[in-house]
């Protein structure tokens, strides 16, 4: 969609000033659909579920990961979906990486510096980050890869504090690293620069102190929804000044350990428990603070998910 005054919108934001260069795209959120790869039903499982964005509907499997696993993380590009890390019979480093354009199988694109399970997920315009974590005890690893080519991550920084169970947003500028389980359970906003590699600083505090929440981003905020222990609350905090977060909403259900996806005009969390495990899909806006409806179902009832968007 093309806005006059130099504005296209194309699932993310693309500035061009009358006679000058345009600014690198933002490209984390996405206009199309929602992804949910691996997780726990039991056993685990390897699919990569698909939903739109455009219309209230369930999923359909559009793919395998190349190993069934759950406590994975989610990261997007422009171009495809990546899953890191998670669980086997034992923490793993891998880094898969499925394509937006056609339904298709996960490739083994790249390795973590670490083997490691719950963590969180981060995506810059030309990076993925994998965040925290445990192996076997919690990890402050803030690792990235380059979405470019196929590679392994290296460890850019460290997070304030070692932490698992962690969920992850993203802003134009910045990755976000909220809540999780030192122990005891954390309520830290953790927030690291895209633009050089270095360690996060502490920028505020979640409502409630909860671990395997998901966290969706719009364009100005960061949200972080669900977690243990059980919890329907939706907190949101700011992008463009650091501060504390606040409840705007409740998700259908009080749930923990599910996945979190951005459209550009709605955060969706999938999968979870609560306590049973579930398939439920729930959307609530960004344009307003509001409560969460369930808009549709995944393919299978799982936990420990990742969510990816496009």
């Amino acid at each position: 969609m093309q806005i006059s005054g130099g504005i296209s919108i194309t699932g993310g934001v693309s500035l061009t000033p009358p006679g000058g260069s345009p600014t690198p795209s933002y490209s984390f959120q996405g206009s199309n659909f929602g992804y949910t790869s691996g997780g726990n039903a039991p056993p685990n499982v390897d699919t990569i579920d698909k939903f739109p964005f455009a219309s209230d509907a369930n999923a359909t499997d559009v793919g395998d990961l190349t190993q069934a696993r759950y406590s994975v993380a989610g990261q997007s590009s422009s171009a495809s979906g990546y899953t890191s890390g998670g669980y086997v019979t034992s923490e793993i480093d891998t880094i898969d990486k499925f394509p937006f354009s056609s339904d298709a199988n996960a490739t083994d694109v790249g390795d973590l510096t670490q083997a490691r399970n719950t963590v969180a997920g981060q995506s810059s315009s030309v990076s993925g980050y994998t965040s925290g974590g445990r192996n076997p005890s919690s990890v402050d690893t803030i690792d990235k890869f380059p979405f470019a080519s196929d590679a392994n991550a290296t460890d850019v920084g460290d997070l304030t504090q070692a932490r698992r169970a962690v969920s992850g947003q993203s802003s134009s500028a910045s990755g976000y690293t909220s809540g999780g389980f030192a122990p005891p359970f954390s309520n830290t906003i953790d927030k690291f620069p895209f633009a050089s590699d270095a360690n996060a600083t502490d920028v505020g505090d979640l409502t409630v102190a909860r671990n395997v929440a998901a966290g969706q981003s719009s364009s100005a905020s960061g949200y972080t929804s669900g977690g243990n222990p059980a919890t329907n609350i939706i907190d949101k905090f700011p992008f463009a000044s650091d501060g504390n977060a606040t409840d705007v909403g409740d998700l259908t259900v009080a749930i923990h350990s599910l996945a979190g996806q951005s459209s550009t005009a709605s955060g969706y969390t999938s999968g979870g428990s609560a306590p049973a495990i579930v398939n439920t899909i729930d959307k609530f806006p960004f344009a307003s603070d509001g409560n969460a409806t369930d808009v549709g179902d995944l393919t299978q009832a799982r936990n420990y998910v990742a969510g990816q968007q496009y």
